[in-house]
């Protein structure tokens, strides 16, 4: 390929690079209270065409649009406020991007549940009519932080498209489109056999299947989601493993799902699901975070490399594993499904795929949180090594 030619090819590319940036319309902003405390999980987007994405644990958002959406309307709910909307235009004219819902007192005070148990049965269920059910695209972004000591010492996000069936059902096939990590920086570097996507479907509650009648369960509180009175119920069993669902009390849909594991021996484990409507009033999952805390062996060459260098070396090693994951596109439509096959199951560091910078600065990346903000400044305070430089080389 001559000079002429590939000189060619780089203006082409660079056209291409406007063109696709010119479309793109960053919607941004924050999600708080009428005392400005910041409202996480809260739902954002256009409702009619699936777009949008869910506020970080801090309330913020942000998401790409294109001058096709310019009049459609913004709606932004979450459990326990007023659902807002507004026009997408009006929204980006305005210097304040800060959304302010209001809260939305329940009626359900004075309502008693006898037997919530049936309550819970009955949600669960419902499942099959109350979520998409059918096939459906899901496109994700995936995080996961692995921390040693109470020190941050890995990064990987992987952008993932996956074909769901529900809650009810499991995930047909996923595919691992594109990665950035930071430096390994582990002595520990555990590997499991799976992605950890599918950890996080097994993980569910509600797809591997609620014993119920292992848990004791009680009412605990009420709130409201999108004009829906809602019911809160929390079931413990006798390893001390709970669960906590919010349910429509007219509906029973299952809004959130929480899921905390602390034993008095052993790993520690907590999760958050939460679910959104599409644009005829079925849930799909949006959001989820969990964290796996314990400790691990060393392996024996980093046992060495320690005693060499005169540090002392621990049986066990602290670690912990948090995850999160945002629904960043629904595609309900089949013939609009993107072709791809399954990936092959193994640990998430272990998959190759060249860093595409014009990918992660053109895709709608959620805004940093504190917890993101702090877990890049320790890898970067290890080495000296900016986080976009480990991106670039470490892939």
């Amino acid at each position: 390929m001559n000079f002429k030619s590939s000189l060619y090819i780089l203006i082409a590319f660079l056209f291409f690079t406007q063109i696709v940036s010119a479309q793109n319309i960053i919607i941004e902003g924050s999600v708080v209270d009428e005392f400005d405390y910041e409202v996480p999980f809260a739902a954002v987007g256009i409702l009619k065409k699936n777009i949008g994405t869910t506020s970080t644990m801090e309330g913020t958002f942000s998401f790409l649009v294109t001058k096709n959406e310019l009049n459609d309307v913004l709606e932004i709910s979450s459990i326990g406020f007023e659902t807002i909307k507004i026009n997408v235009q009006d929204f980006i004219n305005r210097k304040d991007k800060k959304i302010i819902l209001k809260e939305k007192l329940t009626t359900l005070d004075e309502v008693i549940v006898k037997a919530p148990i049936n309550y819970v049965n009955q949600a669960i269920k419902s499942l099959k009519i109350n979520t998409i059910s059918k096939s459906h695209q899901l496109n994700i972004l995936y995080r996961r932080w692995d921390v040693e000591e109470n020190k941050c010492r890995f990064f990987i996000e992987h952008f993932i498209k996956a074909i769901d069936q529900g809650p009810n059902s499991n995930i047909v096939r996923a595919s691992v489109e594109n990665i950035r990590k930071s430096s390994d920086y582990r002595f520990v570097k555990n590997q499991s056999q799976f992605h950890p996507l599918r950890y996080t479907e097994w993980s569910n509650p509600l797809r591997k299947g609620v014993r119920t009648k292992s848990y004791n369960w009680k009412k605990i509180g009420n709130s409201s989601y999108d004009g829906e009175d809602v019911l809160i119920f929390e079931g413990i069993d006798k390893e001390n493993s709970k669960i906590t669902m919010y349910i429509g009390y007219e509906s029973f849909k299952i809004y959130r799902l929480e899921y905390e594991r602390d034993p008095k021996v052993g790993k520690y484990a907590n999760s958050i699901w939460i679910y959104k409507k599409n644009s005829v009033g079925k849930l799909y999952l949006s959001y989820m975070t969990r964290e796996w805390v314990g400790a691990r062996r060393l392996p024996e060459n980093v046992k060495k490399t320690m005693i060499n260098s005169g540090q002392k070396v621990k049986e066990f090693y602290p670690v912990s594993f948090r995850h999160e994951l945002f629904v960043t596109k629904l595609i309900e439509d089949k013939s609009k499904f993107d072709s791809f096959f399954d990936m092959e199951q193994k640990d998430m560091s272990l998959y190759k795929v060249p860093y595409n910078k014009f990918f992660w600065e053109n895709f709608s990346v959620p805004p940093e949180t504190k917890i993101y903000k702090d877990n890049i400044k320790e890898l970067e305070s290890l080495y000296g090594v900016p986080i976009q430089t480990q991106f670039l080389y470490s892939n």
